[in-house]
């Protein structure tokens, strides 16, 4: 059962999935705002910003990828995709675009509802964390901003979870379950592959060391390790 009635804010153009996930979270204890396309979604964020969104990817006029991209634009709250699409094309474009999660339809009810668990539980512990600088890197975990090698990195919320995962355990290695667990906080759905393809990202957004190494290394066999 949710606590603190965190309120999320349900867009779906489908009157009865947006309905019924309306429901499925009220029933969990959560406080539920809902809009029938992107640009309503988008001035109901403005005029009171929710702790998370459940956005369907296919809408009329605006759809789910333009208005996740204008929400990055706004804040980095946590966004689930609610879709019938199940291609790794659209999914790798829904992270890439900022997204923390993907739930494909038709969806297990419980399971969405302990993914927005996931996602809330995970989202308040960079506000009180420290902030990091090893000369190289620096991190504003509250602020959610990235410098290295003096120049500000522009990263997604899922990139800057793993990256703030790297910092806290410099000099340490994580296994792919581990980094899951950092960046997703779970493992369902996720790929081992797709933690290789978020590495790969924070990599070219960092770049290369000067002696032409990588910030973040391979530890082949059991994981990755910053420092």
């Amino acid at each position: 059962m949710a606590t603190g009635r965190k309120r999320v804010l349900v867009v779906d153009d489908d009157d009865d999935i947006r309905d019924l996930v309306e429901k499925l979270l009220a029933s969990a204890g959560y406080a539920v705002e809902s809009a029938p396309d992107g640009r309503a979604a988008l001035r109901a964020f403005h005029a009171r910003p929710c702790d998370l969104v459940v956005l369907d990817i296919s809408m009329p006029e605006l759809d789910g990828f333009e208005t996740l991209e204008r929400l990055r634009d706004l804040s980095d709250v946590p966004v689930i995709l609610l879709t019938a699409r199940s291609g790794e094309i659209d999914k790798v474009r829904g992270f890439r675009a900022g997204a923390d999660d993907y739930v494909v339809k038709p969806f297990g009810r419980q399971e969405l509802v302990a993914r927005i668990e996931a996602l809330l539980r995970r989202t308040p512990q960079a506000a009180h964390a420290d902030n990091y600088d090893d000369g190289v890197l620096a991190i504003d975990f509250a602020g959610r901003a990235v410098v290295f090698r003096g120049l500000p990195v522009r990263l997604t919320p899922l990139e800057f979870r793993l990256l703030a995962a790297f910092a806290r355990h410099a000099g340490q290695v994580l296994s792919p379950d581990q980094l899951m667990e950092q960046g997703w906080g779970h493992s369902a759905g996720v790929s081992r592959d797709q933690v290789k393809l978020y590495v790969s990202y924070l990599r070219k957004k960092l770049g290369e060391n000067p002696d032409g190494t990588q910030p973040i290394k391979t530890v082949r066999g059991f994981g990755y390790r910053y420092g």
